[in-house]
């Protein structure tokens, strides 16, 4: 797909947003799908980064976007650009796992991760701002975090501030 001038792609992000009432049924079939192909398999099916969106989407209220454009997968309220990651963290395993990669070099504001637990429920949500995790990805002496921009779930929690379910503050 031809990339649009700046002025104009924020335009055809708008008219091209996804109705989650429409896909709502059919995420909930793919989601008990992939419990069961674990369940015989214990392989995931790989279906955690559709649910994500959808989840952040409506637990947070944010608007999904064409997924033809790097760097955001969700704009809020207030016009931001959200990317969304996640993990699917089952309850007896410790989180040593890694945030997908973040790409420095593409257009958002924040990440979010939503954080699955085995039967793809979501049991967190955390947010962390760009300026945040861009010192942390910037700092020497990691190959996955300079690299791949790659961090660590724990990092990730520590960088940001838990969105969902809502923490006193």
């Amino acid at each position: 797909m031809p990339r649009l001038p700046m002025q104009y792609a924020h335009e055809y992000r708008r008219m091209n947003m996804i109705d989650l009432n429409k896909v709502e049924e059919v995420l909930e079939r793919a989601r008990k799908a992939a419990i069961d192909y674990y369940d015989l398999t214990r392989k995931p099916l790989g279906i955690t980064g559709e649910l994500r969106e959808y989840i952040a989407a409506k637990i947070l209220g944010l608007e999904l976007v064409d997924a033809r454009f790097p760097g955001y997968d969700a704009i809020d309220s207030n016009g931001r650009k959200i990317q969304i990651k996640t993990r699917r963290i089952p309850l007896q395993r410790k989180s040593s796992d890694q945030v997908g990669s973040i790409y420095l070099k593409h257009e958002w504001d924040c990440v979010i991760l939503v954080l699955l637990d085995e039967r793809f429920e979501p049991r967190e949500i955390h947010e962390a701002e760009r300026m945040d995790l861009e010192v942390a990805l910037t700092k020497p002496g990691s190959k996955a975090r300079n690299e791949r921009g790659s961090l660590a779930v724990s990092k990730f929690i520590a960088l940001g501030r838990k969105l969902w379910p809502n923490s006193a503050r």
